[in-house]
């Protein structure tokens, strides 16, 4: 009888390893990518198709490979930079577990191009699921050419679950952003369906940052630099006032390898404390270099998890550092205990030397004192007693009360219609048909009881099928600007812009400039302030990064539910008689108003009999 157990095919194995490396498109962006710095490319090119669906392709001009190892990269743990166990502990480059391309090689069509400088010929490779297809030697430039197509071919199910071509594009410049950030001295190029989304020359940290998120971004950084045993830290924070609601610009790169550490995060937020407005998110480019044996790398498969030896050394370093360079620039209020500014002396004022003020007090002055024996007193206080008009005695002052009180009431008055009521009886009626409690509800009396409306959820619904109109119809009006808004944006940020902006245009924007990175709005909704507009645009694109519909509708009901609950008038303001009838008639005007856009209760009633059970 034959056992249960049995080793697995190798091409099975392969399939179940590449669920556990490949993920996505973006996985095997990041390896490629990787293996391309490893390769000591000094330029690097990216091309997707399809948002890496159809075709992935990275060209690289680094060290190449020969035949055998050409041949012998797309085996399982097959690996250049391991020899020992003990190399795990001193780790300097990407890859290491051998894993990548061969997982890589069982759920697409690759094919590979290589040559190294001193061979005269190249070797060109097609392997299609796990099976080697042709090998052929070739006329090649020196570098390495990966090219996947045909994503997860064989495995109908993961490419079902892959998102839309926007997300997965998303997650794509994500992982070359932060493969980008981390060597500024390589050149990167990113083409996306035959547009050029980066073009990033060798530069420094500061320069690659500013080349990646937009120029607007250079003001927004302050230096960060320290250097102990333990830990060395480089890079830039951002200033508090451009903070965000998202965490799109938050980078920590511990050895030129991206990391996830909330940690570490807690120590950034804990530096900021005091700084930041609710929900608000700093920006920071944070390089940190520790010796490689203090640090596990190996913990999870993506390696963006890692694990410290002495984490608790790291956050005080981290956010005693970060602190130190936010007072040092001024951007947080610090003690000095050297020096106070306001007792520096003015520059005109440093060679004059300094006079005693004269002051002359007369000491027999009397203010209390009758006319009379003012002007016995000498001096200048005489001479000012002199020239002031005759007071009379102090005990003059009460000689009035010994009048009758009550004369008063014989003084003739105006004849005035006194009003029998404190207030119209209209005005009372409207006060006690509809008022706002607790800035938050509005209470309107029926003849059945009462209608209590939640304002918030209210004018939401009420945005929400304005907005949903106009897009529709593209008939909204526009409110022209006496100066135009210029608002930057990221590369990322401005290839989702421009993909909404049709829908944005029949909300009510007017672009009058879209550019690479920057965006000049004319016009703005009625609803809108202008001092709105830039925090507005940047959530809107960061919701909408998440999760882009891909039909119309879905995007244009997206955009409305996000605008209306942006727009929309919030809980703790106050609303005077007519925002309030206003804000009732306009809600049940509306084709649904018993829910809000998110499926949320906007009012509730109490009848008489209700309120007449509670007592």
């Amino acid at each position: 009888m034959s056992g249960i157990i049995q080793l697995l095919p190798d091409h099975v194995a392969n399939q179940i390893a590449a669920g556990e490396v490949v993920q996505r498109p973006a996985s095997v962006v990041k390896e490629l990518v990787e293996n391309a710095v490893d390769a000591k490319a000094t330029e690097i090119k990216l091309i997707v198709k399809d948002a890496g669906k159809t075709l992935i392709q990275v060209i690289d001009n680094g060290l190449g490979m020969n035949v055998t190892d050409a041949r012998l990269c797309f085996e399982r743990h097959a690996t250049s930079k391991i020899r020992h166990a003990e190399d795990l502990f001193a780790l300097h480059t990407k890859g290491f577990r051998g894993e990548a391309l061969a997982s890589i090689a069982a759920v697409a069509h690759v094919e590979l191009k290589t040559k190294q400088d001193q061979e005269e010929l190249g070797i060109h490779i097609i392997i299609e699921g796990s099976k080697l297809v042709t090998q052929e030697v070739a006329v090649l430039p020196k570098g390495t050419s990966f090219l996947v197509k045909n994503l997860f071919f064989n495995i109908p199910a993961r490419r079902n679950f892959l998102k839309s071509d926007n997300v997965e594009l998303k997650h794509i410049i994500d992982e070359f952003e932060r493969v980008a950030l981390a060597h500024p001295a390589i050149s990167f190029t990113m083409i996306s369906n035959g547009s050029e989304v980066f073009n990033l020359p060798s530069s420094n940290y500061r320069q690659r940052i500013v080349n990646i998120f937009g120029g607007k971004t250079n003001e927004k950084l302050v230096p960060v630099a320290e250097e102990t045993e333990i830990l060395k830290i480089s890079g830039f924070v951002g200033k508090p006032e451009f903070a965000k609601k998202n965490r799109s610009e938050q980078f920590f790169l511990v050895n030129n390898r991206f990391i996830r550490s909330p940690f570490l995060h807690h120590a950034i937020m804990n530096a900021y404390d005091g700084l930041l407005r609710d929900n608000n998110q700093p920006s920071y480019f944070l390089y940190l270099e520790v010796p490689p044996h203090t640090i596990d790398i190996n913990i999870h498969p993506t390696k963006t998890e890692v694990k410290f030896d002495d984490e608790q050394a790291l956050y005080a370093i981290l956010r005693s550092t970060v602190k130190h360079s936010l007072g040092m620039f001024n951007v947080a209020p610090v003690l000095d205990f050297e020096r106070d500014a306001t007792l520096d002396v003015p520059y005109d004022y440093k060679n004059k030397t300094s006079s005693t003020p004269l002051i002359q007090v007369d000491s027999t002055f009397n203010p209390f004192a009758t006319e009379t024996e003012t002007k016995r007193y000498s001096g200048s206080s005489a001479s000012y007693a002199k020239s002031t008009p005759s007071q009379p005695h102090w005990e003059s002052l009460y000689t009035d009360l010994k009048q009758d009180t009550f004369e008063v009431s014989t003084t003739s008055f105006e004849n005035e219609v006194v009003a029998s009521k404190l207030f119209d009886e209209t005005q009372v009626e409207s006060q006690t048909l509809m008022y706002q409690f607790n800035r938050k509800y509005i209470i309107k009396s029926m003849k059945s009881g009462l209608l209590v409306i939640h304002q918030n959820r209210a004018h939401q619904r009420i945005l929400y099928e304005q907005f949903l109109t106009n897009i529709t119809v593209h008939q909204a009006s526009s409110q022209q600007l006496l100066f135009p808004l210029e608002i930057q944006f990221s590369r990322e940020e401005m290839m989702y812009l421009k993909e909404i902006q049709p829908n944005l245009e029949g909300i009510g924007f007017a672009f009058e400039k879209m550019g690479f990175d920057e965006v000049v709005i004319s016009g703005l909704p009625a609803q809108i302030l202008d001092t709105e507009v830039n925090a507005i645009l940047h959530d809107l694109i960061y919701n909408l990064q998440e999760n882009l519909p891909e039909d119309s509708f879905s995007l244009s009901d997206s955009i409305s539910k996000f605008m209306a609950k942006s727009v929309a008038v919030k809980s703790g303001k106050y609303l005077n008689t007519i925002e309030l009838e206003n804000l009732v008639n306009g809600l049940f005007a509306c084709k649904d108003p018993n829910v809000s856009p998110f499926n949320k209760p906007i009012f509730i009633t109490l009848t008489t009999e209700d309120l007449d059970k509670r007592f």
